[in-house]
């Protein structure tokens, strides 16, 4: 783009394009566990949507940039891209919600567990308001299950394993009976691990009996990597009864095994 023979008048919507396209690799390769490539088309992605002046595509790569800086254990900085956004714009309501839910991950990783749970709970607020002309097309997945997925990661990372199953189990309601892909089987994968520190062992053999059914589907490198943590730590737990120890086995077969196989 930087060198190629174009119409000069179709400049902004070839640079809104690179940077949607840009975008969508950054997002998978976040999930792939590619960080640095992510951080980079990350970083070109957002370079060509100020470039171009489309700033609804710039408000989603700031967030996947704060999402992606959370995941790496970079709270502070998840927290100042959330706040900055938050301070520095008129955002609909929805969009809002998705970076107060920024702003919650980050201040729950720095620490601060009681401006976090302030923080969801202003982010379930703003969903309140329904959907507005002024939403960017991409914000169709603001939900109220997706701020509980959020939410109950954010317990699940700091050790509050069972503060955090409501959460979770709340983000998978819609999906019962479905398949785990997506999102979803991020917090399929948290709420494994809670049940599991928990002791519940019954709740945990039966969850991971669902995850296996559809263990073919996921993805996801970031689940595979919550999933294999969770199995891990539970496995070289003294107290974790036999027939759990056996489904969580064939779990991690399952998830090492060729797809593709016949």
């Amino acid at each position: 783009m930087g060198s190629g023979n174009y119409d000069r008048k179709y400049e902004r919507d070839i640079q809104s394009a690179a940077a949607e396209l840009a975008e969508v690799a950054g997002w998978a390769l976040y999930d792939a566990e590619k960080h640095d490539t992510a951080r980079r088309l990350n970083q070109e992605a957002l370079f060509l949507a100020q470039l171009s002046g489309d700033r609804s595509i710039e408000l989603l790569i700031l967030q996947n940039i704060a999402m992606h800086s959370g995941w790496l254990g970079r709270h502070r900085e998840e927290l100042a891209i959330a706040r900055s956004v938050i301070e520095g714009s008129r955002l609909s309501p929805r969009v809002e919600a998705i970076f107060r839910v920024r702003e919650a991950k980050g201040l729950a990783g720095a620490g601060d567990h009681t401006g976090a749970a302030r923080s969801f709970d202003h982010a379930r607020s703003l969903l309140g308001d329904g959907v507005h002309d002024g939403d960017p097309s991409w914000s169709w997945w603001i939900s109220a299950n997706e701020i509980d997925g959020h939410h109950g990661s954010a317990l699940q990372e700091a050790c509050q394993f069972g503060d955090g199953i409501q959460f979770l189990q709340r983000a998978l309601w819609q999906t019962s009976g479905a398949r785990w892909v997506g999102y979803r089987s991020i917090s399929a994968a948290r709420l494994l691990d809670c049940f599991l520190s928990v002791n519940a062992w019954r709740d945990a053999e039966e969850l991971a009996c669902s995850i296996v059914a559809s263990v073919d589907e996921i993805g996801s490198a970031r689940t595979v990597t919550l999933l294999r943590t969770a199995i891990r730590r539970a496995q070289m737990a003294d107290k974790t009864p036999s027939g759990v120890r056996d489904v969580l086995e064939h779990l991690g077969s399952a998830m090492a095994s060729d797809p593709f196989t016949l």
